[in-house]
């Protein structure tokens, strides 16, 4: 098989396909979300803390000498990641839960396999014992 080949049945691939696709829109969500925090979250948050842009906080290392600029310990960039974690996963957490929500009374609940099985070991010893008394 040569490698074209090889590369088309791989790329062509289902769980390859549908792996691209969450990536694009877990992407265009992150931007999504980048915003709300960005533009919703952090002003007011900004506000009841004096009007601190976390963005903006860092620790000057080396200040700027000619050219060469300053070294910063950007922690406020770090605090500001630390936000957009959390609401990300708290989004993902609400949908997950509605979705399994919506599964759930989707799907009335029956019997597994395993307790079928039993059921009808259950039912054959029951005709055995009426059998032979």
């Amino acid at each position: 098989m040569s490698i074209i080949s090889e590369f088309k049945a791989f790329a062509v691939k289902g769980n390859v396909v549908d792996m691209a696709v969450g990536i694009i829109i877990g992407a265009a969500f992150g931007k999504i979300v980048s915003s709300f925090v960005g533009d919703v979250v952090m002003p007011p948050l900004g506000l009841l803390i004096g009007g601190v842009d976390f963005s903006d906080l860092a620790i000057v290392l080396k200040e700027a000498q000619g050219d060469t600029p300053a070294v910063l310990l950007a922690y406020g960039k770090f605090i500001q990641s630390i936000f957009d974690f959390l609401i990300i996963a708290f989004a993902i957490f609400m949908g997950v839960k509605v979705i399994n929500k919506v599964r759930n009374q989707a799907e009335p609940a029956g019997p597994t396999k395993d307790q079928a099985l039993l059921a009808e070991i259950r039912d054959l010893l029951k005709t055995q014992q009426d059998k032979n008394p």
